[in-house]
């Protein structure tokens, strides 16, 4: 079976990636029924009121995750989406809706984190962001730009907040002549509509995920299993059906 996208035009390819990805890394993902969700409630640790109402929760919610990122090392799809990014001779974007390092830790440049960074800090007084790798948030912290304590929270994307560079991820979306969406559950919005503006745009649609998101139904190909299989077999058939040598 061929990917129905036209390789020879080398046009440009969007990738979204979700929790699914890191899950095989051995990051928890949020839905599952072991998931992140399951144990704690999004609304105490992830929206701007539960920090306003604790903020040492939410602080704590995040050091410990961010210690749990530090001996995890990206696996074999990320590799293998990076490698794509490095051949393929057009234009690849990842938008990622995960807080990890792993993207850039196997090598990809061109990546768009639509939800924040979870080793990095932002000031909520002058909104500077500050790299601070595996280090514990506190209270009494003092911004290195304006000098205020207790204004540093992670840089990541609450519930109800807007996700980062929206326009920007549309804008590619719009001129995209493939989207492949990986390990994600199709349940939140607005990347679950992604494939929908991809569609509009004439793009060839793909899923590669455990099994069918939420939104299954709007991809034109679907490929189910374990992404550390999927996504490396998915990217060697883009190779193999360009019909010409890519970069080396």
């Amino acid at each position: 079976m061929t990917s129905g996208f036209a390789m020879t035009v080398y046009g440009n390819i969007v990738i979204l990636t979700g929790a699914g990805l890191s899950a095989e890394s051995g990051l928890h993902t949020f839905r599952d029924k072991d998931g992140i969700w399951a144990q704690y409630d999004y609304r105490d640790v992830a929206t701007p009121e539960g920090y306003r109402r604790n903020p040492e929760l939410v602080l704590n919610f995040y050091n410990e995750r961010r210690r749990m990122n530090a001996n995890v090392q990206p696996n074999v799809a990320h590799s293998a989406l990076a490698r794509l990014e490095a051949r393929y001779p057009g234009k690849v974007l990842i938008v990622t809706q995960n807080v990890d390092p792993l993207h850039e830790m196997a090598g990809s440049k061109n990546v768009i984190h639509m939800h924040g960074e979870i080793a990095q800090a932002l000031c909520r007084g002058c909104g500077q962001r500050f790299f601070i790798g595996h280090e514990d948030l506190t209270l009494d912290l003092v911004c290195p730009d304006c000098g205020m304590e207790g204004t540093l929270r992670p840089d990541v994307v609450w519930f109800g907040e807007m996700p980062y560079r929206m326009e920007e991820i549309y804008r590619a979306l719009t001129a995209c002549n493939l989207f492949i969406s990986v390990g994600t559950s199709g349940t939140v919005y607005p990347a679950a509509g992604f494939v929908m503006e991809a569609t509009q745009a004439g793009a060839h649609t793909v899923e590669l995920n455990l099994e069918p998101s939420e939104c299954a139904s709007a991809f034109r190909e679907a490929v189910h299993g374990r992404d550390t299989e999927i996504v490396p077999a998915y990217v060697d058939r883009l190779f193999s059906e360009a019909g010409r040598p890519w970069r080396s």
